[in-house]
């Protein structure tokens, strides 16, 4: 671990873990996520930013100038089914662009507790059929997402399964969330080392989304999902935080599912570390090792 590493461990304890503790309204954990994304997280020089609509989502568009229109990553933001946004999550989008030469899609889809589940799976959905019907070739498009939206993405791989779609050429998630249960031993064995997330307030999450719903329905926890037939997947989560075990165990059901993966736990690190990439040379790194990932997956077949 590095010592920027190190001294952002530090801050994130002494202030983002007291804070997500503490907020009492989701609008103050939306407010608080989208004035510190403004304030650390920087995108490359040139990048664009584009809003517009998928199936009646609205989403926002990024790109770096190298970007290449033939391939897309459709990205899912984390924040617990509560908060986070497009916005609070496009510089990262951008290095990843890149890095990939890709497009890439942000959507704004809708949040707890206003919007219960399923609503953000539904959104999910829709979107990648429309992006199909509108010419997107599946083997051009990688899902992804972090924490809840890595969570997201890999619910939505598990219903393009179960309704037998084109399925994309990969899917990544960076510290997903796949067990609304919150079962894995991660959960109480890390709550104090994860430098982020309150452990005590996970049920709490939970209830907000899911408000009835059965947390064992693989929309909502992909980790019971059938992925027979998908496409490879790439998942990181640090040795640290809490959903550790969120990550090993969805690796484990993928595998023994047939699935090809790729599992990479880092050291020490905070939740959703590529976040800091700039602050941090670990995020810069784990960023470039997906970037390689995601180039060998889509890498244009002969007849393309």
């Amino acid at each position: 671990m590095s010592l920027r590493s190190a001294l952002l461990n530090h801050w994130l304890r002494l202030t983002e873990k007291r804070h997500l503790a503490r907020a009492k309204t989701p609008e103050a954990l939306r407010v608080s996520f989208e004035r510190k994304a403004r304030l650390f997280f920087r995108a490359p020089k040139g990048s664009a930013f584009q809003r517009g609509s998928v199936a009646e989502v609205p989403v926002l568009w990024v790109s770096a100038p190298e970007a290449d229109d033939d391939l897309l990553i459709l990205y899912f933001h984390g924040g617990g089914y509560v908060f986070g946004s497009p916005r609070t999550h496009r510089a990262m989008l951008a290095w990843i662009s890149s890095m990939c030469s890709a497009w890439t899609c942000l959507p704004e889809y809708r949040l707890a507790p206003e919007h219960a589940f399923p609503a953000p799976v539904e959104d999910a959905v829709a979107i990648y059929t429309d992006l199909l019907g509108g010419g997107t070739l599946p083997d051009r498009i990688i899902l992804g997402g972090d924490s809840a939206g890595g969570g997201l993405a890999l619910a939505l791989l598990a219903e393009i399964c179960r309704q037998d779609l084109p399925r994309p050429a990969g899917c990544f998630a960076f510290s997903p969330l796949t067990d609304l249960r919150y079962a894995g031993a991660s959960v109480r064995e890390n709550a104090d080392s994860d430098v982020v997330l309150p452990a005590e307030r996970v049920d709490e999450m939970a209830d907000m989304y899911l408000q009835g719903a059965d947390p064992d329905d693989p929309r909502a926890s992909p980790l019971h999902g059938d992925f027979t037939g998908a496409c490879p997947v790439w998942l990181t989560a640090s040795d640290t935080e809490i959903l550790l075990d969120d990550t090993r165990r969805m690796a484990e059901v993928l595998r023994a599912q047939g699935v090809e993966v790729e599992m990479l736990i880092e050291r020490d690190l905070p939740h959703v570390w590529p976040l800091f990439r700039g602050l941090i040379p670990e995020a810069d790194a784990t960023l470039r090792t997906l970037a390689k990932w995601i180039t060998r997956l889509a890498r244009p077949s002969a007849g393309n």
